[in-house]
Parts: C-alpha cells; structure tokens; sequence
C-alpha cells in the first residue's frame, strides 16, 4: 500500500554527509554536502516564526552549518521540502488546526515550482502568508 506523505515525512531516515567527486549544482567538488531527510526539513520549517519567510537557499545554508557540511543538497532538500509540505496539508485536510501544522507557506514562494506541484495549490499559500502578513520580495 502506498505510504502517505504524513508517514513519508514521519521516517526514521537519517541524514548523510557525502564528499562529491564533482560540482554539483551550486556546490563546488570536493564539498563536504549534507542530505538531510524528512524530519530535519519539518524541524527547520516549523522553527520559522510567524509573519517570517525563509527562502528555501538560506535554509540549506542552515542546515550545511549545523550539519558541519559545505553544503546542503538541493535536490533532496527540494523533495523533502514537498513531503513535508503535503503532510502538513494532508493534516490540515484531516482536521488539524493551521496553528498547529508545519507552516510551509513560510518557505514555499507562491510563484515557485514547488508550489504549483502541491496540492494544496498556490492560492492557499498566498492566503496564509496574506494573513501572516508575509511579503516576498522580488
């Protein structure tokens, strides 16, 4: 049976620290590159604070920083990044109050990729970070 995105960001997957052999994305050879998992990104976000918004490069920075890595992988942090995001609306869908669930509207930039995937749709990430009186600037 398929896993839902609550369990799949529920995981005892832990995080990796791999030397690449070769540049990879913005992150030279040689780098020392965190793979975070599911957990660390749910942890990260849900320290956001209210009204605040957090590009998505600035919590790879984080993280790299306090993973002791160069860098954190951009890759993964974008999958793990949409796992915890359908989790928190698959919670919110269940009944679960917006207060409570990991509030990714504060990292997910309405015009973003990510957030046309989502199903939660872009309009109910540009509701929440109205209400938070969040403002992206561009």
């Amino acid at each position: 049976m398929k896993k839902s995105w609550i369990e799949k960001r529920d995981c005892e997957k832990s995080f990796k620290i791999k030397t690449i052999d070769k540049k990879f994305a913005d992150i030279p050879k040689g780098s020392r590159m965190l793979i975070a998992s599911p957990p660390i990104i749910d942890d990260y976000v849900k320290s956001i604070l209210h009204g605040e918004f957090v590009e998505p490069v600035k919590m790879r920075d984080d993280l790299a920083k306090e993973y002791n890595s160069d860098k954190t992988c951009p890759v993964t942090t974008g999958i793990f990044l949409r796992i915890v995001s359908e989790a928190s609306y698959e919670e919110y869908n269940n009944g679960i109050d917006l207060n409570v669930i990991t509030p990714f509207w504060r990292i997910i930039d309405q015009r973003s990729k990510l957030a046309e995937k989502l199903t939660c749709g872009t309009s109910f990430i540009a509701q929440r970070q109205a209400q938070e009186g969040i403002e992206i600037p561009y």
